[in-house]
């Protein structure tokens, strides 16, 4: 699996070290394979002024971070500013379209136990009569 640890993509989420040291966390935007090279667009530094800026780093000093899935809506929610603010319209698409199912995913016990409910209330109401 050793291979695996080199092996970026567009979209990955990293952090590493600039070649001038400086600690960064961002998400790939190029990989240049050939020259063992990443295009970081960069979140999170140590240096301010890295913030927001597309630098390249070599992929040895950088580190694929686990992929943020967004585990409840409020996650989501933060996930979708974020992509707004950088402007990455796929990564919104991808967002949005996993809040919708979320959302959707989290209607069903709420449609049952009202079901359920309403099959209470409608139990004083005998059709016979």
């Amino acid at each position: 699996m050793m291979a695996d640890k080199y092996r970026f993509e567009y979209g990955d989420w990293v952090q590493g070290r600039s070649r001038d040291g400086e600690l960064i966390h961002g998400y790939v935007e190029t990989v240049d394979s050939h020259k063992g090279m990443l295009q970081v667009n960069v979140v999170e530094s140590d240096n301010e002024k890295a913030i927001g800026k597309s630098i390249w780093i070599q992929n040895k000093w950088a580190e694929k971070l686990p992929d943020i899935t967004g585990r409840n809506e409020s996650e989501l929610l933060a996930l979708i500013d974020l992509a707004l603010l950088f402007k990455d319209e796929q990564w919104f698409k991808e967002l949005s379209a996993k809040l919708v199912s979320f959302k959707k995913i989290q209607e069903v016990p709420i449609k049952k136990s009202e079901f359920l409910i309403s099959g209470n209330r409608m139990r004083n109401f005998d059709v016979k009569r």
